[in-house]
């Protein structure tokens, strides 16, 4: 199939709570290898969620090494039903997004994260990560709760900007 159409703000799918994966089928591992073709097809991407292609599943994938400034990097995560289990500090960056295509935006989120997920193998992991990998891990997560970065900004007047 390759990568998939991208869906963007104001699409009413971007504010929906995505589903738990319960098992991992063929479709399921057939999607998750689209997902990463979309988001290798977007130069400079470094995160995806199933929802900004359409589906209502709990699957992220984040790649911080594909972006243009060197990052610490767990390289390419395939996340199934991604769930924070710890967070400190505070990291402020500026964020983009492939479903909110004309903005950038100030964010505020944790510096370190725990968050503990399914691979595609079915193996549970539990990952300890900190800096931009976690910044985007939460980008990500945050779709699979029905938001997108500008939910999270403090002024829609002073840190949402155009690309």
């Amino acid at each position: 199939m390759g990568a998939l159409p991208i869906i963007a703000i104001p699409d009413p799918l971007l504010k929906q709570v995505s589903l738990p994966v319960n098992d991992i089928t063929d479709d399921v591992l057939a999607f998750a290898e689209n997902m990463r073709l979309t988001m290798l097809a977007h130069k400079g991407c470094v995160g995806i969620a199933a929802v900004q292609v359409g589906f209502l599943a709990r699957i992220i994938i984040v790649d911080v090494s594909l972006s243009e400034k060197p990052h610490r990097s767990s390289g390419t995560l395939i996340m199934i039903n991604p769930e924070i289990t710890y967070s400190s500090g505070k990291i402020s960056s500026r964020e983009g997004c492939l479903s909110v295509p004309d903005f950038i935006g100030n964010v505020t989120r944790k510096k370190k994260i725990e968050v503990d997920y399914t691979q595609l193998n079915g193996q549970k992991r539990h990952l300890k990560t900190e800096g931009f990998e976690a910044v985007c891990i939460q980008h990500e997560i945050d779709h699979l709760d029905g938001k997108v970065f500008l939910d999270r900004v403090t002024s829609l007047k002073t840190d949402v900007f155009r690309r």
